[in-house]
């Protein structure tokens, strides 16, 4: 299997970071197959969604509505609130599976792959891209 691994900069704050040009980058003249992309982070994970039109600040918006950056997590080191980000990757997957046709990602109209980062003590994550050929 084809495999690169990317690093992502992701910074001190919640973040949805739109990762389809890297991804579109590593399987152009790959042909046909599926792109996997995993995070092999304990506190990140993959969404495929719209960016843009306010669809990236609604979820982190969302995610802070349901795992607050408070006091309430049994995982207590890091930051305050760190433990809610060994929650979310049971909410938001570190993995996500994409068809490739011709070399290029079948994404629909509005779609894209993105990192979803609430960690704020890591700022640097990687993210493994693989291909599976068809």
């Amino acid at each position: 299997m084809d495999s690169e691994i990317i690093t992502v900069r992701t910074g001190s704050s919640p973040v949805v970071q739109d990762l389809t040009d890297r991804a579109a980058d590593f399987v152009r003249s790959r042909g046909d197959g599926l792109l996997h992309a995993f995070v092999p982070h304990a506190t990140a994970g993959l969404a495929v969604l719209e960016t843009g039109a306010g669809s990236d600040d609604d979820l982190l918006a969302a995610l802070e509505d349901l795992l607050p950056a408070d006091d309430r997590w049994r995982h207590r080191h890091g930051s305050p609130g760190h433990g809610r980000s060994h929650v979310m990757p049971a909410l938001i997957p570190p993995y996500a599976t994409l068809p490739v046709l011709g070399g290029r990602l079948a994404l629909g109209t509005w779609q894209s792959l993105c990192l979803v980062d609430l960690n704020v003590d890591n700022h640097d994550r990687q993210v493994r891209f693989s291909f599976l050929g068809g």
